[in-house]
C-alpha cells in the first residue's frame, strides 16, 4: 500500500483548505444583551484552528471569510470526551466511526513537532478572509493536511452535516 505525507510545513500567507492556524482568538458573543446601549458582550476564546473552506474558493472575491473548526490535543479530547480516554474510543477515532470528530496525525520532523489532534465539527468559525490571512503570515511556520488526508477530513465534516433525522420512518414490509 502507498504511503503519503500527511503534511507540508509552510511559510507564508498563503491559505489553503488543511491549514493549521495555531492560538487564534475568536470574539464569541455571550447570550446577554444590553439593551439599552444595544451592546452584545463578547468573551475571547483561544483555539487552534483548521480550515475547512475549499482551496479553490479562498482566491475567489467573493469569499469573504474562511470557515474553520477547532482543534483539540489529544489531552483536550480526553478530557472534553471520556470514551477518548479509552483504547476503544481511540480506536474508533482513528477508523472514523466518531460523528463530529476526525483525528488527525501526530508531525515529528526536525525541530516541529505536534501530537495527534482531534478536529471538533461541534463548533465551527467564520473569521473574515483577511485575518486568517494575517494570522497565518504572523506564525513563523505552520502544518498544512496534505492530500489523501485533506480530502478525508472535509469527507467527515461533510458527513457530520448531511446527517437527516427523519420524524416517521416507513413502517417495515415484514
Amino acid at each position: 500500500m502507498p504511503s503519503f505525507e500527511w503534511y507540508d510545513l509552510v511559510i507564508g500567507s498563503e491559505l489553503e483548505q488543511g491549514d493549521i492556524l495555531e492560538n487564534v482568538d475568536i470574539y464569541v458573543p455571550l447570550p446577554e444583551l444590553d439593551r439599552q446601549q444595544d451592546i452584545v458582550p463578547t468573551v475571547v476564546e483561544t483555539h487552534d484552528m483548521i480550515v475547512l473552506t475549499q482551496s479553490c474558493d479562498i482566491p475567489k472575491d467573493v469569499c469573504k471569510n474562511i470557515v474553520a473548526c477547532p482543534i483539540w490535543t489529544l489531552e483536550e479530547a480526553k478530557q472534553a470526551v471520556p470514551h477518548f480516554r479509552t483504547k476503544n474510543g481511540l480506536e474508533d477515532l482513528r477508523t472514523g466511526r466518531v460523528v463530529g470528530f476526525h483525528i488527525l496525525n501526530r508531525y515529528e520532523k526536525m525541530d516541529f513537532r505536534r501530537d495527534f489532534r482531534i478536529v471538533s465539527f461541534y463548533r465551527v468559525f467564520e473569521l473574515s478572509k483577511n485575518r486568517a490571512i494575517a494570522v497565518a503570515d504572523a506564525q513563523p511556520r505552520r502544518l498544512r493536511l496534505l492530500p489523501p488526508y485533506r480530502e478525508h477530513l472535509s469527507q467527515a465534516f461533510a458527513r457530520f452535516f448531511m446527517r437527516v433525522g427523519l420524524p416517521a420512518d416507513i413502517p417495515s414490509f415484514t
